[in-house]
């Protein structure tokens, strides 16, 4: 039995296994960093000036070694005031407008980042802010927003807004959106009698859908495939060899088994 299986074809094949394994990898890991966001504490878009604020990358989608970056008034700088520094979780202790509103994200080695958040800080003057989660709620999930007065000592009755258009009050200061769905993304906004109106900030509507861990499941399974097509072909080259090295000694003997006849022939005088 002759098996033919050239050693350039196996390497090109090995070559192409590999390759496909690191295109499925860099999809997986891009898409999983996309989908994740810096963790605010608390979990709101909007602050009074000077109160603090925590954001935080690490632990995202189980990595660490992000740093939170942002973008202020278009200039794009770390959270931190260092480089050095910028690597772990991000503490304003005194949020002020001017450096510390705008949109915040994770990123790794200056090529893969998160999605990013937005955050208000309020000026002196204002005094009113509408507490919207500053991570994405999910379908199906009830959400509460509340109108928080800045230094109230007593309860007061809040009118909501979603993109301009009134959709109730409470005497509460705080209103439930119940079964969210994608209809309920929009802008939001609060005012309160005598105290004011709160800026705007959009309410995302997530999907819900852990497209992370099958991302995971499928690299890992890939990987697996690759390494086993690896071994098959490693195989397959090793007894073609073999194949090849027995067919030169089975050569070799029916030559040198020719020579002694060829000796021992009758010489004719």
């Amino acid at each position: 039995m002759e098996i033919k299986f050239p050693t350039i074809r196996l390497l090109f094949s090995v070559m192409n296994v590999l390759l496909l394994l690191v295109i499925v990898a860099e999809v997986s890991d891009s898409q999983t960093h996309n989908s994740g966001f810096p963790q605010v504490v608390p979990n709101r878009q909007q602050f009074f000036q000077s109160e603090p604020i925590t954001i935080s990358c690490e632990g995202l989608n189980g990595r660490t070694g992000w740093r939170v970056m942002k973008k202020i008034n278009g200039e794009v700088r770390t959270c931190a005031s260092t480089w050095e520094t910028s690597t772990g979780p991000c503490k304003i202790f005194n949020a002020y407008p001017s450096t510390d509103s705008g949109e915040y994200w994770c990123e790794m080695g200056g090529i893969q980042k998160s999605n990013t958040v937005n955050i208000t800080v309020t000026d002196l003057e204002s005094h009113v802010i509408l507490e919207v989660p500053a991570h994405p709620v999910m379908q199906g999930e009830n959400v509460t927003l509340h109108c928080r007065k800045k230094d109230a000592n007593s309860n007061y009755t809040a009118k909501f807004y979603k993109n301009g258009i009134s959709i109730g009050s409470s005497s509460s200061g705080n209103i439930m959106i119940p079964t969210v769905s994608k209809s309920d993304e929009g802008l939001y906004k609060c005012s309160i009698a005598d105290a004011g109106e709160s800026p705007e900030s959009w309410l995302t509507v997530g999907t819900g859908h852990p497209t992370v861990p099958y991302l995971e499941i499928y690299l890992g399974l890939g990987i697996g495939l690759g390494v086993l097509l690896l071994v098959i072909l490693l195989i397959l080259a090793g007894l073609f060899q073999h194949h090849k090295h027995q067919q030169t000694i089975r050569s070799h003997t029916e030559d040198t088994s020719l020579t002694p006849s060829a000796q021992n022939s009758p010489v004719s005088i």
